[in-house]
């Protein structure tokens, strides 16, 4: 097992998230993800995303640690309570948070995603 160094290249995912359209609220949103680890079993994965600007229901049954390398974004719950952050903040979402992703300005995160949902 070697340690995983974000700074190694890596193949990069494109996706437009309208090709998701139960999840996108406002905007064309487009994801550009470099996965830089992922576990065995699939549960465990570590990364680097950049989104464009636009707001979409956050994926859920999932913890991730987050620490936005540049932008600016909200988390907007269920019941409304927001969270603005920006260049230099990290949060961790909890398994079980249900709302929404706002993406202000374009954004660049490493992740940190623990996935209950794979086998």
């Amino acid at each position: 097992m070697r340690i995983v160094d974000f700074r190694d290249d890596v193949t990069v995912a494109k996706r437009r998230l309208a090709d998701l359209p139960d999840r996108v609220v406002d905007g064309d949103p487009h994801h550009e993800t470099q996965m830089r680890f992922t576990s065995p079993d699939g549960g465990m994965m570590a990364g680097t995303w950049t989104s464009t600007p636009g707001k979409w229901i956050a994926f859920a049954d999932r913890d991730e640690f987050c620490v936005l390398l540049s932008g600016h974004i909200k988390l907007i719950a269920e019941d409304g309570t927001e969270q603005e952050f920006r260049a230099g903040d990290s949060f961790l979402i909890p398994n079980g948070f249900r709302g929404h992703w706002h993406v202000l300005e374009t954004t660049t995160k490493h992740f940190i995603i623990r996935d209950y949902t794979a086998s």
